[in-house]
């Protein structure tokens, strides 16, 4: 079984998996948080496979800046798949959406709009750093 159909079997019951050969990480967290946390973390990310419920730009791009070699996402917008296309990552989903929604509904996902006219994975990193930063300040 290869680390991605591993990842993708990890996912049950989790929000995010990575595998590389024996080692998998799993992750509750909802959003970006998981791979917000694991790189703030400093931890070693590259040529893991992930699989991920919901991926949005926001979430493509710390993907790339860590280094992930391959990405499964059960949810995945447009705009993540753009990014993806465009950074050399292959990705797979089960279903593509216009744009990541808010968790009230009511429209685009705020980190996504953050990144949306984003080109750089470093530059959205930093981006989503102080969106994180304002938005646990109010």
């Amino acid at each position: 079984m290869s680390d991605l159909e591993r990842a993708k079997e990890g996912l049950k019951g989790h929000t995010l998996c990575l595998v590389r050969g024996d080692e998998t990480i799993v992750r509750d967290e909802r959003g970006i948080a998981p791979m917000m946390a694991l790189i703030a973390e400093k931890n070693d990310l590259k040529g893991f496979s992930a699989a991920d419920r919901v991926v949005g730009k926001a979430a493509a791009m710390l993907f790339v800046k860590a280094g992930i070699k391959e990405l499964f996402a059960e949810t995945v917008s447009e705009a993540a798949a753009a990014f993806l296309r465009e950074s050399g990552v292959p990705f797979s989903f089960g279903k593509m959406t216009e744009f990541i929604v808010n968790r009230e509904g009511t429209g685009r996902c705020p980190m996504e709009s953050t990144v949306l006219s984003c080109l750089d994975a470093e530059e959205g990193y930093l981006l989503l750093k102080e969106k994180l930063a304002s938005m646990r300040g109010q």
